[in-house]
């Protein structure tokens, strides 16, 4: 069979991605089931990929892995680096080793389009620089302000330039396309205030205001120290469509055990904690998710850091009501957010700090300038034109493209982004906790008696309750061992094991003097009464189903 060819070097609309999911779907039945989650405002599906091989065993007794994508509008490279996973994962099911041993012992769910209508609206002409979704358009939710819109007619929402004497702004003396900061104490030259390209809804004349917005930025729609202050944060928890289907999706698939969320932009692998300081992590948990990172450093060469320590500007501001923070700190579950797409170590920019909305300096603006008109073109940069602004008269309009400059990659680099993360997000999913029943062995004892004894390990990196968070929470499930088959004489017929660690706690607590770990293999025994064939189940809501048969003699 010809794999599909889907080229990963541009940027599909819901049309076209719709097309190539059935497309997959059929060519690949055995493995995939496609479904929805969710219907958009407007009436999009917002599509659920399930992998897995169903020839070995039922999805919902297998490890999970989540990932998802464009939950913001203007994030179109992390839809295309989703489409890959799945095209990644059927295609090499057979031939790859690691695709071939996921899918036969793990199932994925992968949303590749979280937010339909905004990436729609987003990705055809005018290009909005935008991150809400169907509930409003941008410029419904605003009564006064600018409302960003395609002045000049170009297709392309750029920046306008606005003269001003009272001006931040000024050319730069050596590229006067280049937008450079206007010096403290410095007087007589030209300058000018810079806004994006829109009309101003109201104007009185003076001030134009950015009006906060309300347009739907779900990721703060998610039930874990939610608060209407934040940007977009709906009207309550799970307000939106689309986020209370993740939510919906989530919880009723308590056997994920590993989450992606992919973004854009800045070359990083963001971790928890989204609210706390480092050391104010379980020390475990901490080491756990730097001991991951580390691979997805090797990777992808992006760094992983903390959202809080790193990621949050102003530490007294931290962000409520995200999907990361809701997974990990009330689930417990193994959640990092990748910020897809480097502008500035592409270019050869110096890169001060990763929270990178802006350039560093104007010697970084320019450098990066001059890569996007090299390797982009006018997509990515407009050229400076004059145009008659209704409400602000004389303007120029041009200047860089948000969305296809900082934002998302052009097509030429698409495929090698996409193959990187995808390759971190398997390597994540083969971390997962994997009960298995080693052994199953049974001692006559006379008058039909039996001694059964099961020993069960846990063969994964992760330990069966994933996190210190998920035992503090309650919500960790342990381990169960059932047997069924013949009369127990003795011991109950289900026993419980707890919790079996993983190797990696190993990693992270080694000591030359030798230091105990915690078991990753327990046994469990039965007084059966035979004859007859004996099924033994070893059950872990996060590590999956084992099962093996005796026949008692």
């Amino acid at each position: 069979m010809n794999p599909p060819a889907i080229p990963f070097d541009r940027y599909y609309n819901y049309d076209e991605m719709t097309a190539h999911l059935h497309s997959l779907a059929q060519q690949y039945p055995k493995l995939m089931r496609l479904s929805s989650i969710a219907k958009s405002h407007r009436g999009r599906s917002v599509w659920l990929v399930e992998l897995t091989n169903p020839e070995t065993g039922p999805a919902d007794e297998k490890p999970g892995f989540y990932i998802d994508a464009q939950i913001h509008a203007e994030e179109h490279a992390t839809s295309a680096t989703a489409l890959y996973a799945i095209w990644h994962l059927l295609t090499g099911y057979g031939t790859d080793e690691e695709v071939t041993r996921l899918l036969d012992t793990q199932v994925f769910y992968i949303l590749p389009r979280i937010n339909p209508d905004g990436a729609e609206f987003s990705l055809t002409s005018p290009y909005h620089p935008w991150c809400g979704n169907g509930r409003f358009l941008p410029g419904e939710d605003r009564i006064d302000g600018l409302v960003p819109q395609d002045i000049d007619g170009d297709g392309f929402i750029a920046q306008m330039r606005v003269p001003d004497p009272k001006g931040e702004w000024k050319c730069s003396a050596a590229d006067p396309d280049l937008m450079v900061q206007r010096e403290p104490g410095e007087e007589g030259g030209t300058y000018f205030r810079l806004y994006p390209e829109g009309r101003i809804r109201n104007h009185d004349g003076l001030h134009v205001a950015i009006e906060r917005g309300n347009d739907g930025n779900m990721n703060r729609n998610f039930p874990i120290n939610w608060s209407p202050r934040e940007y977009g944060a709906g009207e309550y928890p799970f307000s939106e469509p689309e986020a209370m289907g993740m939510g919906r999706l989530i919880l009723d698939h308590p056997n994920i055990c590993g989450m992606c969320a992919y973004h854009t932009h800045g070359g990083i692998i963001l971790r928890p904690s989204m609210t706390r300081m480092d050391a104010d992590m379980s020390p475990r948990d901490l080491a756990l998710y730097k001991g991951l990172g580390k691979v997805g450093t090797r990777l992808t060469g992006y760094p992983v850091i903390s959202t809080y320590e790193e990621f949050t500007p102003d530490k007294s501001k931290v962000r409520h009501g995200s999907l990361k923070d809701w997974v990990y700190e009330e689930m417990g579950i193994i959640c990092f957010s990748t910020e897809l797409w480097d502008i500035e170590t592409e270019a050869g920019a110096r890169k001060a700090g990763y929270y990178n909305l802006a350039p560093a300096d104007d010697e970084t603006a320019g450098v990066i300038q001059d890569w996007v008109k090299q390797n982009v073109g006018e997509q990515g940069f407009r050229p400076w034109r004059a145009v008659d602004h209704p409400e602000l008269g004389p303007v120029e309009v041009g200047g860089m493209v948000y969305i296809w400059s900082y934002r998302n990659p052009p097509g030429h680099l698409l495929e090698d982004i996409c193959r990187r993360n995808v390759l971190f997000n398997l390597r994540h999913a083969a971390a997962a906790p994997q009960v298995r029943i080693d052994e199953l062995t049974s001692e006559a004892l006379g008058a039909d008696l039996h001694r059964v004894t099961a020993v069960v390990s846990n063969h994964g990196y992760l330990p069966t309750n994933l996190s210190d968070v998920a035992i503090a929470n309650g919500v960790a499930k342990t381990v169960t061992v059932t047997i069924a088959g013949a009369p127990v004489e003795m011991n109950p017929q289900v026993a419980d094991l707890g919790h079996l660690s993983g190797r990696n706690e190993r990693a992270t607590t080694w000591s030359p003097w030798g230091e105990q770990w915690s078991p990753v293999t327990k046994k469990a025994e039965w007084l059966v009464r035979g004859p007859g064939e004996i099924t033994v189940t070893a059950r872990s809501q996060k590590g999956g189903t084992s099962r093996a048969t005796l026949r008692l003699e």
